[in-house]
């Protein structure tokens, strides 16, 4: 069953789609996509973080939460179109810090290179840092004082670039060595394979409406589940591991 939310709190002023900060009946704080964000944008932040989920990266808590058009009639914001009453994707708000250059040497190898090939396998380009700045969408959680991953709205992106990817991903470094090893390559695949198991699930758990552009769920989304199934699971052939 959805959240419902009970109390607008605030908006948030980082990220691209600014999600509004919300008390849940729950009595968790989320951060909250809705109407604004794009129906497309939702659909990717459930099915990837449930891939990151089951593949075990450190993702926040999330869940589908629902607005009431009472909660927006009694808001005072001129913002709340971008809200939207209905379902919307909620992800549980932690003490947490952009993930800098001096908070990569803290995150273990492996979980680099986890989070490195998942978005590889999910075509997620967004994610760049450089010495210098970027915008890595990755963050650091003050508490546990450890990676959090957050923000897959850009998922399963057509435009992918691969070269970009290498050229930019905060955790590039790894790209080489994995890429290059025939044990890793098999068992990033089998890890993969494994996920995908529960891809009909996933996708089957998403709100109805997410799969349509407009309120009156008559124009279909543009997101072939079953194409993009085969897609990833495609994880094993040359062209998958192969670095322009």
């Amino acid at each position: 069953m959805p959240v419902e939310i009970v109390e607008i709190i605030d908006r948030s002023t980082q990220g691209m789609t600014f999600p509004f900060i919300c008390r849940g009946e729950d009595g968790n704080i989320y951060f909250v996509k809705g109407r604004g964000a794009g129906r497309r944008s939702l659909v990717c932040e459930w099915i990837a973080g449930a891939l990151a989920r089951h593949l075990g990266l450190p993702i926040a808590p999330f869940e589908v939460v629902s607005i009431s058009e009472d909660l927006i009639g009694l808001a005072s914001r001129p913002d709340l179109a971008d809200l939207g009453a209905g379902l919307a994707f909620g992800s549980c708000r932690r003490a947490i810090t952009e993930l800098t250059v001096a908070h990569r040497d803290q995150i273990p190898v492996a979980l680099q290179r986890d989070v490195l090939m998942f978005d590889w396998w999910i075509k997620n380009g967004d994610r760049t840092q450089t010495d210098v700045g970027g915008n890595p969408n990755l963050f650091w959680d003050v508490e546990s004082n450890s990676l959090l991953v957050l923000d897959h709205n850009q998922a399963f992106d057509p435009e992918f670039s691969p070269k970009i990817f290498g050229e930019l991903h905060p955790f590039r470094a790894h790209i080489d060595r994995i890429f290059s090893d025939m044990v890793d390559r098999d068992a990033y695949a089998t890890r993969f394979e494994a996920a995908m198991a529960t891809w009909d699930a996933i996708c089957d758990t998403v709100p109805p409406d997410w799969w349509y552009l407009d309120p009156e769920c008559t124009i279909p989304l543009e997101f072939d589940r079953h194409t993009l199934k085969l897609l990833l699971l495609d994880c094993r052939s040359n062209a998958f591991w192969t670095m322009p």
